[in-house]
């Protein structure tokens, strides 16, 4: 019996439509599975031991984990936002608005609506969470299937399952996953600890290009998955405020804007939803931006690394290894400017990456279980 996700259990679990039990799944199966390939390669990280604790740490947003009521918190507690409450309440009663001050405020809070903007940040991660697994999930399934047990190396093997993937460069081609399972099946079989280690290496940073590149799409979504924009919220607040009279403002305000001269409210209302939504950014950046690994290390991915290269993979000398990286580090050999400033910037988040594979390569602490399996799993089969 395999010990690890089989192609139909992988099938299985990415088909599953409730997204928080299909995270939890997907992050067991990313864990057994990188299990799976350390019986071959040593106790060292693969692509899928990050994936485990990425999917581990992607699961707290789909979960939600009390975070819309820490938004709410986090926006109260700006003064910049209190102000522009304030102001919007005081334009909206020199205007004439048949509400009191808390109604108004109320109101306010009501629009911008901090809770979906938390509740489409985690249906954006979900997705992205799905996506990654039906594609390199199941590559994965597959390769062990094919693959763990060959004794010798087996040129024919590995070929026809190469073969299956798609020609070209992501995010529609596979050709970083085909070149990376070619450089784990070398691994298999390579003597030399170093050589091993830098085909590995390798092997997870090309998965690591092509599954980046693929998600952007719903990494930007989420990073943006912010407020209506300020006219929205201008024209919800306004219809809202004056409920009976929604065409003579709405007219007013068309007027006022081709005229270039907004009202005292408009400004106030424009005023608040630009500050709502730059907070919400980052607020989202600092809780999507992290990243926690076994023993209490908690990585944030807007901070360099400080980790360091483990001995054997201090000095490089696989000439394809050091020219991927020199297609995503900036600054090879070194930890300088790791930091991801923006999320949402492809070339910042290949930069981390491609140093956070080799910084925790070594690392066996990854190989951890992401759950305890008596508990946080026994509901979520």
């Amino acid at each position: 019996m395999s010990t690890f996700s089989t192609l139909s259990e992988v099938e299985r679990i990415a088909a599953m439509q409730d997204p928080v039990v299909r995270n939890f799944q997907i992050t067991q199966s990313y864990y057994e599975l990188s299990l799976a390939m350390t019986k071959r390669t040593g106790a060292c990280a693969n692509w899928c031991t990050f994936a485990t604790w990425a999917s581990r740490q992607a699961g707290q947003t789909i979960r939600g984990e009390d975070l819309s009521t820490a938004l709410e918190n986090y926006l109260a507690a700006a003064p910049s936002i209190s102000q522009a409450v304030t102001d919007i309440v005081e334009r909206g009663l020199e205007r004439g608005v048949r509400m009191d001050k808390q109604g108004i405020s109320r109101l306010v809070w009501e629009i911008i609506d901090p809770a979906a903007a938390m509740s489409r940040a985690a249906a954006a991660v979900a997705r992205g969470n799905q996506k990654v697994f039906v594609e390199i999930g199941r590559e994965f399934a597959l390769f062990l299937e094919t693959c763990l047990n060959d004794s010798a190396y087996n040129a024919e093997n590995i070929a026809r399952f190469c073969n299956e993937l798609k020609p070209g460069d992501p995010p529609d081609g596979q050709r970083y996953l085909k070149q990376a399972f070619m450089r784990y099946y070398q691994a298999f079989f390579e003597p030399d600890r170093k050589k091993k280690a830098e085909h590995i290496l390798l092997a997870n940073i090309e998965i690591g290009f092509h599954e980046q590149t693929r998600l952007q799409p719903e990494i930007a979504e989420a990073m943006e998955a912010s407020v209506i924009d300020p006219r929205q919220f201008k024209d919800k607040l306004l219809i809202a405020l004056f409920p009976n009279q929604n065409w003579l403002f709405q007219l007013i305000s068309i007027i006022r804007n081709l005229l270039g001269i907004p009202s005292p409210l408009d400004v106030a209302a424009g005023k608040f939803a630009a500050e709502a939504r730059h907070r919400i950014r980052l607020f989202l950046s600092a809780h999507l931006m992290e990243l926690n690994f076994p023993k209490g290390v908690n990585l944030r991915l807007g901070q360099d690394l400080s980790a360091g290269f483990p001995a054997v993979l201090q000095h490089l000398t696989d000439p394809e290894l050091m020219e991927m990286l020199k297609k995503m580090d900036p600054t090879p050999d070194s930890l300088k400017d790791t930091a991801a400033t923006d999320w949402a910037n492809l070339s910042d988040r290949l930069h981390f990456i491609g140093d956070l594979f080799r910084c925790y390569q070594e690392t066996p602490d990854l190989l951890e279980p992401p759950f305890d399996p008596d508990h946080d799993l026994k509901d979520n089969r």
